[in-house]
């Protein structure tokens, strides 16, 4: 494709994730070894996160996305840019112009060359006007036809792209159905788990063992319930966009170490043995306290849980560079490497079980990733059957989070 034909704008190739492979075009002032390898949402300005963390889900649920404003920060400025993408199995390809004809019009371009229909219909239009050179005669009513047809795949394309909009529009709506009646349900929950501790108190030895068990049950069920309900209140919050982050100056090892000693207590349970090492002196760094408190939680918790007795999670705090790295290292079942990809998408299980029964809901670290891309920083894991896991995420040391 052309890209120099647009006077101003910029065209990335992204990875599946949303991560910069390639400045294709860049006519705005990015610099593209400084480009390559980011996240998209990392080059916008803090009021488009939320908004293009939407735009990628968009691509990657939808296939494409057009009609997006976002801003880009270039230097001390930022500037309005029209966006649309589509996504390929090999990539996907996001391009951004101030003006909202030239997106369509390049996003009309894109969507022809990934289109198998429109390869096979001009490799028959080719073949086509090669046999009407032989029989003149149904030369103008062939290529007439052909290029009605093509004319009504390119409108079609242009509806498509209209629906697209209008799902996400729906989806907008969908979201804020599933907040209200998550909200809704999450007193009732609270009462429920709440009244079952009082009762579990009051009967203490009085109850029949069948009775007591029940009770348990119904704690335990309430307890679970409530922490869905509150897992799909952060889901409809991050998808519609709204991921506010309550910024103040924070003392990292003093946090990481607070959550470790919360944690002691279900880690004594299954005779595990936590330990925390802060290797740096950091300073104190700009983040949301209680979300980066539920990534750590997240984090700590899963180890326990999917660890045996006896044996230890080791959680690490060291400077790497211009990031703080925190790492949370159990010696438990591991994970195969063809499942490591359904751990931080919503609903992502994976065959390992937990080894006392815990239940999981499958979107905490969808959730933890999503917290943690917002501050700026970035969250994988390293896992070998057999040999435990080990998962790390950052945060930039001298950079406000996007």
């Amino acid at each position: 494709m052309d890209y120099e034909r647009m006077s101003h704008g910029v065209a990335l190739s992204l990875d599946p994730l949303g991560t910069v492979l390639t400045v294709l075009h860049d006519a705005v002032g990015l610099t593209g070894e400084e480009t390559v390898g980011r996240s998209l949402v990392s080059l916008l300005d803090r009021p488009s996160t939320g908004k293009g963390l939407s735009f990628l889900m968009a691509l990657r649920d939808e296939g494409a996305a057009f009609g997006w404003e976002l801003g880009v920060r270039l230097g001390d400025r930022v500037e309005i840019l029209h966006f649309a993408g589509i996504a390929t199995e090999a990539d996907t390809i996001v391009i951004g112009a101030p003006d909202r004809q030239e997106v369509l019009t390049f996003y009309d371009d894109l969507v022809r060359i990934n289109n198998e229909q429109m390869n096979v219909l001009r490799s028959a239009m080719k073949e086509t006007s090669e046999m009407a050179m032989q029989l003149e005669r149904r030369d103008g009513q062939v290529y007439e036809e052909l290029t009605r047809l093509n004319n009504e795949l390119i409108n079609l394309q242009r509806e498509l792209a209209r629906k697209n909009a209008e799902l996400a529009r729906l989806n907008e709506l969908k979201n804020q159905f599933l907040g209200m009646a998550a909200h809704d349900l999450r007193n009732p929950l609270a009462a429920i788990m709440t009244y079952s501790e009082f009762i579990i108190e009051d009967l203490a030895d009085g109850a029949s063992s069948l009775n007591q068990e029940f009770i348990e049950i119904i704690h335990g069920s309430s307890m679970f319930m409530l922490g869905m309900i509150n897992d799909l209140l952060d889901i409809t919050t991050i998808e519609s966009g709204r991921l506010d982050l309550s910024l103040e100056c924070v003392d990292l090892a003093e946090l990481i170490e607070r959550n470790v000693t919360l944690n002691g207590v279900l880690a004594q349970r299954k005779q595990i043995e936590l330990a925390f090492e802060a290797v740096d002196p950091l300073p104190e760094l700009l983040l949301d306290r209680a979300k980066i408190e539920q990534v750590l939680n997240n984090l700590i918790s899963n180890a326990i849980k999917y660890s045996h007795t006896d044996t230890h999670v080791h959680i690490r705090l060291a400077r790497e560079g211009t990031a703080a790295q925190i790492s949370v290292a159990d010696q438990g079942q591991g994970i195969p490497a063809s499942e490591l990809g359904k751990l931080f998408q919503y609903f992502g299980r994976t065959s390992v079980q937990s080894t006392g029964g815990e239940r999981s809901t499958g979107l905490g670290l969808a959730i933890a990733r999503k917290i943690v891309e917002g501050h700026g920083g970035r969250i994988w894991v390293e896992s070998e059957p057999g040999h435990g896991s080990t998962f790390y995420f950052t945060l930039p040391l001298d950079a406000d989070p996007v």
